[in-house]
């Protein structure tokens, strides 16, 4: 893990990295940074109580430094690994070990750039098999909704994708083509019909179409063809179909905070919608991303400090239920592709090592606490996807943890991320909190990346496959 200090087998007193107990003057209970311990058995805590005055050191036990502050290990819910098919632009092996570095103990990985997509059970299963014996965290699947795939939903949801994702645009690759308006509703009738998620990539194609898309290197001629007109429109109508369908929906990576009344009126009207938004929107702003710098495009696009500060208001409102990376990144060749025209570069970002550090730095400067970060990027993308054991520290729940320093300087730098490739929008940024080591189910995340745990497949809320939690079940 990042940065000098003592490493946790060795407080643990272990070389194995298994825990049995761990101590701390500040572990997130709840709400509430307390001096507790815990105890772990098979990779679930067992139990909790006030940290005892003194107390035998036993093999396997953690006592953090003062300082340090123990937290539920994050979950992300909206990364695009890429395996197969496009592994040279990511992977499960480098997006997994960066997770873990960057206080991600679990994944869920979406169902597009990979080839196949995952769009039935037969390009699961690839996926699978692609993932096994390569994974340091946890790990689920989204399944996709594209044209003429309906009848495959129910199935996919019974071998444990955590939901469907849908774009209502070109997605830029063209084997995940986008559904149009009836083709969603019949989509979000049958997910309905058996309690499903729909999660949907929300901007009108129309409005894209017409806006200026000149060749430009500057990153505001960007953002001015992707305007924030096309999400509004895109989410009045999903609104609608919600309404129409009563499908639980998940709106992704919302940019615009002019959308934000409607969020609010749909959550008044007591419809099942739930929203998310990225670090990239929470951290930058568009006047002060530099010109000719494809590490900064993303769809939709980085809006300017007003927004920002509006989406912030939105998360602290409850109208944006939780911050996700939505780590998107690519090869250099398709990053860089008709430099300097920002037009023909590849759109994502690459920050899944990086984004809770952001977060945490920049919720500080706010006057936002961590434990308020941990619910936004923790519980409630766990509760998103019915991991009721995962983003929490309970009796019950697995033992995934983290450890914050939220003292210590860093500079986050793009050739450390463990990701595949140096290209990164948080490269060079400069802020106060680190991720120190981090713990899934009981053991030790170590620095050296072959005595790390194997991450597990986890199934979704409908799997009925037998060991859906068990590393390479179903594959």
């Amino acid at each position: 893990m990042p940065g000098p200090g003592k490493t946790a087998a060795t407080d643990a007193g272990t070389s194995s990295g298994e825990l049995h107990t761990v101590r701390a003057h500040e572990m997130l209970l709840g709400d509430r940074l307390v001096a507790a311990e815990l105890d772990i058995e098979d990779g679930r805590i067992t139990a909790i109580r006030p940290l005892p005055d003194e107390a035998p050191r036993l093999p396997g036990t953690l006592v953090v430094p003062d300082g340090l502050q123990v937290l539920p290990g994050n979950v992300d819910t909206h990364v695009h690994i890429n395996e197969p098919g496009r592994t040279e632009w990511e992977g499960f092996a480098t997006a997994t070990r960066a997770a873990a570095l960057g206080g991600v103990t679990t994944l869920v990985d979406m169902p597009l750039n990979s080839i196949p997509p995952t769009i039935d059970v037969a390009s699961l299963r690839v996926k699978q098999a692609a993932a096994r014996d390569a994974l340091a965290v946890d790990l689920g699947f989204w399944g996709g909704i594209v044209p003429g795939n309906t009848a495959q939903l129910r199935t996919l949801w019974e071998a444990g994708v955590m939901g469907f994702k849908c774009f209502l645009l070109p997605s830029g690759v063209d084997e995940f083509p986008p559904v149009d308006a009836a083709q969603l509703r019949a989509a979000m009738h049958e997910v309905a019909s058996f309690d499903g998620l729909v999660i949907v990539h929300a901007e009108d194609a129309s409005t894209i179409d017409a806006a200026p898309a000149v060749p430009s290197a500057k990153y505001t001629d960007f953002v001015a063809s992707r305007p924030e007109s096309a999400e509004v429109t895109a989410i009045a109508r999903l609104i609608e179909a919600v309404r129409e369908t009563g499908a639980r929906t998940h709106l992704l990576h919302l940019s615009s905070a002019r959308a934000l009344d409607l969020i609010q009126q749909a959550k008044a009207e007591g419809l099942p919608l739930t929203v998310e938004t990225c670090p990239h929107y929470l951290c930058f702003a568009a006047e002060a991303v530099p010109d000719a710098s494809p590490e900064y495009k993303c769809c939709p696009p980085i809006r300017d400090a007003g927004n920002r500060d509006a989406l912030w208001q939105g998360l602290e409102a409850g109208l944006i239920d939780m911050i996700v990376t939505d780590h998107s990144p690519s090869s250099p060749a398709e990053k860089h592709r008709g430099a300097p025209d920002l037009q023909q570069a590849w759109g994502g970002i690459s920050g899944l090592q990086a984004g809770f550090t952001a977060i945490a730095a920049e919720a500080r400067t706010r006057g936002i606490d961590i434990a308020q970060v941990s619910r936004w990027m923790a519980r409630a993308t766990a509760d998103l996807v019915g991991l009721a054991h995962k983003g929490r520290l309970e009796v019950g729940a697995d033992a995934d943890l983290i450890l914050y320093d939220p003292a210590r300087p860093q500079t986050l730098r793009a050739d450390r991320f463990a990701h595949r490739h140096p290209l990164s929008a948080y490269d060079g940024l400069a802020l106060q909190g680190a991720v120190v080591d981090a713990v899934l189910r009981g053991q030790i995340l170590a620095a050296d990346e072959d005595a790390s745990p194997r991450g597990r497949f986890l199934g979704g809320p409908g799997a009925t496959a037998p060991g859906a939690e068990q590393a390479g079940a179903g594959a």
